[in-house]
């Protein structure tokens, strides 16, 4: 019996460590399924093609310009 109390007294000391050595690291939500929300999404290529160019206005009516 005292076996037992003693592997009990050796796990919860190194769980505590675990757990202090971790810090705010440490997720105890359980599994993940699909994406992780906590990483930052991945950087954009540098090789990107340049944005395309505005639309030109259109031009003035000619009666408008006339007067």
């Amino acid at each position: 019996m005292w076996k037992i109390i003693i592997g009990f007294i050796i796990f919860a000391v190194l769980a505590m460590f675990v757990i202090m050595k971790g810090g705010d690291k440490l997720d105890m939500g359980g599994e993940k399924h699909g994406e992780d929300p906590t990483h930052a999404p991945a950087a954009a290529p540098a090789t990107s093609a340049p944005a395309p160019a505005p639309a030109a206005t259109p031009a003035e009516p000619a009666a408008s310009a006339a007067k």
